[in-house]
């Protein structure tokens, strides 16, 4: 069984990434901020740079409220992912 979430990305992820958003069905073994991320990095070059270790400054929403990695993710979430590249 899966899960869907939203997910959305803001700053220079957009770029990197190459989209703004996505829907995306979730193993039900996912189920916080990290397994997410994790689970993201899988895909491989400019993801698992993102994702595998993040940086301190990308900031994550659950819901539209500020989360941390062990933050729950559920059906229906919608997750979003900040980070704008230094200067």
């Amino acid at each position: 069984m899966n899960q869907q979430i939203t997910i959305l990305y803001f700053g220079h992820l957009v770029d990197m990434l190459g989209r703004d958003s996505e829907y995306m069905f979730l193993p039900l073994t996912v189920k916080s901020v990290a397994q997410l991320m994790q689970h993201l990095a899988r895909r491989g070059d400019a993801w698992t740079q993102v994702f595998a270790n993040p940086k301190p400054t990308l900031k994550i929403t659950v819901n539209k409220q500020f989360a941390e990695a062990d933050t729950p993710v559920q059906a229906g979430d919608e997750v979003a992912f900040v980070a704008f590249a230094m200067v």
